[in-house]
């Protein structure tokens, strides 16, 4: 067997992936989408390729022997996006991390150095296999050198091989031909000039008759079209220029030995370091060891936790604990876990038997301590309700400081507050566990697996406890800690028992309801087969595709490799062009709601007949909440056929639903946070707000605004809430983007404070980083700073948007809390059972209907002190469809 040397482009494959992958950032705000991307190409090649050698080239921003011959060789090209020129570095980093030989030679292009050690490769023996995104390195195909380009994907890396034999059949020419076929037809990524006139077609034409440029100028005369003819002939030179320019230089020799090649483990602890560093968390649990993970210089996370042996030492623990002391805890099937002075101790099963984990927590709170885990939410069972004041969240004061990442668990925040890298949990569990368990199942029996399963959580109380001081610092500074205290550490209590308690369903209204669906989908069916003129299969996007846009000729199709887009956005343009348009939307409408909701809901209701829905309080980066499992803030609200799924939610026996809904919540805190007086005293009238805007905006008399003229005023209202722009407006309303323009400016000229308002917030975005909410909640905007102007522009959105919806969601969260303690202090036999942005629903018992619409209101209206009233309306009804 030949040994394999591997040589990869680096800046084209990093280029691949950077634009491959969308954009990722670290914490601290660097981006990392190209390494990553890099990253994961590099360890498919290496799996495929097993190479003895490996070495990356990049290329030195320094001029080559191409630009000493043509001074605009790729003059045209766009300079590096700073995003990617900031991960140069770190990925350069990474791969000396790994071991990796870098090779950059000045004067000279990555691709000369692969073509360089192609030719040395062959020649000493060996398998070479080159990895670029450039297709200019398929001239350097041969049958001991193999060219492999790299394709990133979200869904994954695609490679395509070249061999010899693949390039004659994918292109009509030979490996060797390759630069011919771009001195005669050029290359716009390279500015290499070509023959003008000469595209690819033409050009494979003239190389099958005549195989190099030389011999295609030798026999110019006889070069067929007559246009290609007498542009070779008029422009030979540059015929001859763009075929150098194109050819890779392989007769030098690149610093290079085998020996600093030779390719090793690459997952070494310094990558590993590193991986930590930049967030890679499926790089570290796909292709690191358990054993490589604890990297710190606090040694008590190296300890394994302590057994305590019986009640008597678990209360002699508990005796040593101090008022205000930082404890942390988890627990491990009925194991107990507290981290208690930098130390952690198990509470084995033997021994919470006999109290039980919630009585023991109760004695470390009856001592006054803080009781911190991570999730706290997810932990309450084990709490008893009265000890739930003495508890705290280092996860939810993580996503407060950095709302945009997507987990907070105790790896994530060892690493960015206590600055050490611990093992994350997937990777101690699947190193010791066959099948998927939750961490706090009962253990099936005693071994590895429990003990990984145990330390686990000892690292979460560990972290938990040790983070936590770090983490209330970090609020205090950032001016959070109010936030935190006041709203959201005191809704976990909520939300969870929001959770335990579920909405009841009427289980028999599914099967009428799918049946009803099934009905309207089957009817659709066959109409849109009658329009179409012959059956197909409509849930596919490429047949439907050739339906839309080959067969009835529909405008706007657009083609890709897979076919036409059929997408929403494509189709709604469309509605007015064909009937079977607005037949095919509908029919999309109809099988989503059977198989999301007529036929998926009733796969979560409960033994007790009730869906558990969890609330998510660390998702959106605008402090809303969010439900999942399933999503019932996500059910259609603005056609009547979804709505009608609020029939299946009823109240228990006895009970009615109240439901209270903020009126217009967004637009009064705009009206206060802009400080515009006549939004403000429109408000305090208590007059139509969407009528004063359009007598303003359309200089129509009060009285005289049509419902039309009422409609785009509302558009406009909501639309400015949410940033939106003349674009997106003229397609909300149907109009011009010019007159759409128009109603924006107007509307700015109204209401002039709304204007200087959301421009400072831009300016806020760009010079902090962040806007913050009334309550002071932060919202970072990295995209402000993109160097792309689509980028920047949806930052700028999010800038005005952000304090508006973010005060609106503190709002409702502080108005929850209320009615949740108000009920509990009375008493009451009511319960919160759902929160949908704007709008909370209670299961209120028949006698207590008034009592609940009191409180509802008072607590509703009273959770925020602004320039205008907050309006709660109340309504009730047998199931949530008839609140509404």
């Amino acid at each position: 067997m030949k040994e394999k040397l591997v040589v990869i482009d680096g800046n084209s494959i990093v280029n691949r992936a950077f634009y491959g992958l969308p954009d990722l950032t670290t914490t601290d705000g660097r981006h990392t989408n190209g390494v990553l991307g890099f990253l994961n190409i590099l360890i498919k090649i290496a799996e495929e390729e097993k190479p003895d050698y490996l070495a990356v080239a990049f290329d030195v921003k320094h001029p080559t022997f191409r630009h000493e011959m043509y001074a605009e060789y790729k003059g045209t090209r766009k300079g590096m996006p700073e995003e990617l020129r900031e991960q140069m570095p770190l990925l350069k980093q990474m791969l000396s991390a790994m071991g990796i030989l870098i090779i950059e030679c000045p004067g000279f292009e990555a691709d000369d150095i692969l073509g360089a050690l192609s030719v040395k490769g062959a020649k000493d023996g060996k398998k070479v296999s080159l990895v670029s995104g450039d297709r200019d390195l398929l001239q350097l195909a041969t049958e001991d050198v193999l060219v492999r380009i790299p394709k990133t994907k979200r869904t994954g890396t695609e490679i395509e091989d070249y061999t010899p034999a693949q390039v004659v059949e994918k292109y009509g020419v030979t490996p060797a031909q390759i630069v011919d076929l771009k001195g005669l037809m050029g290359d716009t990524s390279d500015n290499i000039p070509g023959v003008p006139g000469v595209g690819e077609k033409t050009a494979v034409k003239i190389l099958t008759m005549f195989p190099t440029v030389e011999e295609a100028i030798a026999h110019v005369d006889e070069i067929e079209p007559k246009k290609a003819r007498e542009s070779l002939r008029e422009h030979e030179d540059l015929a001859r220029l763009s075929k150098t320019l194109a050819t890779i230089k392989t007769d030098w020799e690149p610093e290079f030995s085998y020996e600093t090649a030779r390719f090793g483990n690459i997952f070494t602890d310094e990558a590993y370091k590193l991986c930590k560093e930049l967030e890679f968390k499926s790089l570290l649990s796909r292709h690191f060891s358990p054993e490589q993970g604890l990297v710190s210089d606090d040694k008590s996370f190296d300890e394994k936790p302590q057994v305590i042996g019986n009640a008597k030492e678990a209360d002699a623990l508990i005796a040593g604990i101090k008022k205000d002391e930082v404890i942390g805890f988890s627990y491990c099937g009925e194991e107990l876990i507290l981290a208690v002075k930098g130390k952690t101790y198990v509470v084995p099963v033997a021994v919470t038997k006999e109290s039980g984990i919630a009585v023991m927590l109760h004695k470390v709170c009856e001592k006054q301590a803080v009781l911190v885990a991570i999730d706290l939410k997810e932990r309450l069972s084990v709490v008893e309700e009265a000890d739930r004041p003495f508890l705290g969240d280092a996860a939810l004061c993580a996503y407060l400081l950095n709302p945009l990442k997507n987990s907070y668990t105790y790896e994530d925040i060892a690493r960015d507050y206590l600055k050490l890298a611990l093992p994350a949990a997937e990777t101690l569990l699947s190193a010791s566990e066959p099948k998927q368990m939750s961490l706090f199942d009962e253990p099936e029996d005693t071994g590895a697996d429990t003990e990984a399963r145990r330390q686990v959580a000892a690292y979460e109380a560990m972290t938990a406890q040790a983070a936590y001081p770090v983490l209330l610092e970090e609020l205090r500074k950032a001016g959070m800690e109010e936030l935190y205290r006041t709203i959201e550490l005191p809704l976990v209590s909520t939300l969870y028992d929001m959770e335990q308690v579920g909405m009841a369903v009427n289980r028999s209204f599914f099967g009428e309801y799918s049946k009803q669906l099934t009905e309207g989908i089957v009817r659709l069916e066959q109409e849109i087969y009658r329009l179409a003129g012959e059956e197909f299969n409509i849930n596919s996007p490429k047949q439907l595709g050739v339906i839309l846009f080959e067969k009835l000729k529909l405008p706007g199709g657009k083609k890709t490799k897979t076919g036409y887009s059929t997408s929403a956005d494509i189709l709604e343009k469309l509605r007015s062009e064909d009937p079977i348009v607005e037949n095919i939307l509908e029919y999309r409408q109809l099988t989503k709601l059977k198989s999301t909701y007529a036929d998926g809901l009733p796969a979560y209701v409960a033994e007790d007949g009730r869906i558990h829905s969890k609330f998510q309080q660390m998702i959106t980066a605008t402090g809303r909440l969010s439900s999942a499992e399933p999503n019932l803030q996500n059910i259609p609200v603005r056609v009547e056929l979804g709505r009608k799924i609020r029939k299946a939610f009823v109240p228990a026996e006895g009970c009615v639903f109240v439901d209270a809904d903020y009126s217009q919540i967004e637009l009064r805190i705009l009206a206060h946070l802009s400080g515009d007086e006549q939004l403000i005293r429109a408000y305090r009238e208590a007059e139509d707000i969407h009528r004063l805007t359009a007598s303003q905006v359309f200089h129509t008399p009060y009285d005289e605004v049509t419902p039309q003229q009422r409609s785009n005023a509302k558009a406009v209202n909501f639309g400015i809430v949410y940033g939106i722009s003349s674009f997106g407006l003229g397609q909300d309303l149907n109009i011009s983007r010019k007159e759409a323009e128009e109603y924006i400016n107007r509307y700015f000229e109204t209401y002039p404070k709304i204007k200087q308002y959301l421009d400072s917030l831009v300016d806020e975005a760009k010079t902090k980083g962040y806007v913050t909410t009334l309550f002071g909640r932060r919202r970072p905007v990295p995209e402000i700073a993109s160097s792309n102007f689509m980028q920047r522009s949806f930052g700028e959105r999010i800038a005005m948007n952000s304090p508006v919806q973010g005060t609106a969601a503190d709002i409702m969260k502080i108005a929850m809390i209320r009615v949740d303690a108000r009920l509990k202090k009375d008493n009451s036999q009511a319960k919160i059972v759902l929160q949908v942005h704007d709008e909370l629903l209670i299961e209120t018992p028949l006698a207590e209907i008034e009592y609940v619409k009191t409180i509802l209101r008072e607590e509703m209206e009273a959770a925020a002190d602004i320039s205008v009233p907050l309006e709660v309306s109340v309504s009730t009804g047998s199931d949530w469809y008839e609140t509404k």
